[in-house]
């Protein structure tokens, strides 16, 4: 058997392994459906749809054109290809005081925060507020952050934190001059020509995964951001609000796996990316590159077979995406685990459908090239 029938065939196992393991996650309720792609040195081998995009009044299929509540993703898609974008650019350094751009947060003793601090975790602000329960505006809620007092010393412990993304896209819009969300729209979504993601999508409802059900819409949320601080705040923020399809995000892969190209336009510089993928955290458990959660000892989602050098990002509405630099894989997966009656199914799902793709691919002696 010639070499590339032997890796299609490898493909094609792999495929049906792939998803019956899906087929018994919907089966078990842990998620209504998903779109799933694996790639090795940059080739698709494996992109599928299966299940349902929502199951309300009556089950409706997951196509490949389904657009999906990203989360957390959003942090690692727009955000931080923009800061990086910035950074290349000179337009800041790591070191910054975040004070320097944002004045009032240098506030309650909060002048040693950098903007490495931020995209690390690493500020010792607190995890989470309920702003939206205030019912406040945007700005307001940038001003309370500005306003907050550390829970931890700068440095010292990786909390992970929405605040801190939601102050990153804000020191984009200091420092461009523009709104956050025509940033990455012109400097990251466009030149990847990725036409179906961004922020308050205007698609028609059957276009979306379903998340969780609102009373106030009497309905499921379709394209409307299921993270309520990122849905106070008109539904753009940095750590939550963009939407997207499978197909634009295999372009953002792309770019990342080619070192910030993608069809022979350079997005990103390479030194950006490669310091991005760097462990800023060793004192802690859970690595933190810039923006991308690393595989550590405190790592769940990645599963336990991936390389040291594995790096990637979950979104809390089922989303994830890891990369695999040193056998050239990359895992994207898309579900709308929040829509689904097993809620929490997702947190074994990803660890062990990482572990079987990485265990599958080695032991075929599939290496890098």
């Amino acid at each position: 058997m010639h070499n590339n029938q032997m890796l299609n065939t490898l493909d094609e196992q792999l495929r049906e392994k792939v998803l019956t393991f899906l087929e018994r996650e919907i089966a078990e309720a842990n998620i209504p459906g998903a779109a799933i792609s694996i790639s090795r040195n940059s080739q698709t081998i494996v992109k599928e749809s299966i299940g349902s995009r929502t199951l309300h009044p009556a089950p409706q299929p997951v196509k490949e054109a389904t657009i999906y509540d990203l989360a957390s993703l959003t942090k690692v898609v727009a955000t931080l290809p923009a800061i990086l974008k910035l950074l290349g650019e000179g337009a800041f350094h790591l070191k910054d005081r975040v004070s320097y751009f944002l004045p009032r947060f240098g506030e309650n003793e909060k002048e040693e925060v950098r903007i490495q601090h931020l995209l690390t975790h690493t500020s010792g602000l607190a995890a989470h507020r309920r702003f939206y329960l205030e019912k406040i505006s945007k700005e307001q809620i940038i001003e309370r952050i500005c306003n907050e007092t550390l829970v931890e010393e700068p440095g010292k412990r990786v909390i992970y934190s929405d605040l801190g993304f939601i102050l990153l896209a804000k020191i984009i819009e200091e420092i461009s001059q523009q709104s956050f969300a025509s940033f990455v729209d012109e400097h990251i979504f466009k030149p990847l020509d990725m036409k179906e993601t961004g922020f308050n999508l205007p698609f028609p409802k059957d276009r979306f995964a379903a998340t969780t059900y609102s009373d106030e819409l009497r309905d499921f949320k379709y394209g409307m951001v299921h993270d309520d601080n990122a849905e106070a705040m008109g539904g753009v923020s940095g750590h939550a609000g963009l939407f997207s399809t499978l197909n634009d995000l295999m372009k953002f892969a792309s770019m990342i796996e080619n070192e910030g190209v993608y069809n022979r336009k350079r997005i990103l510089s390479n030194s950006v990316l490669e310091l991005a993928r760097k462990n800023f955290t060793p004192y802690d458990q859970e690595g933190r590159g810039l923006g991308w959660q690393l595989q550590s000892e405190g790592t769940l989602a990645s599963g336990d077979l991936l390389s040291p050098y594995a790096y990637g990002h979950t979104g809390y509405t089922g989303t994830s995406i890891w990369f695999d630099p040193q056998l050239n894989i990359t895992v994207i997966l898309l579900t709308n685990r929040v829509h689904a009656k097993n809620q929490n199914g997702i947190l074994r799902l990803r660890p062990r459908l990482h572990n079987f793709i990485h265990s599958y691919l080695s032991s075929k002696g599939v290496r890098e090239q």
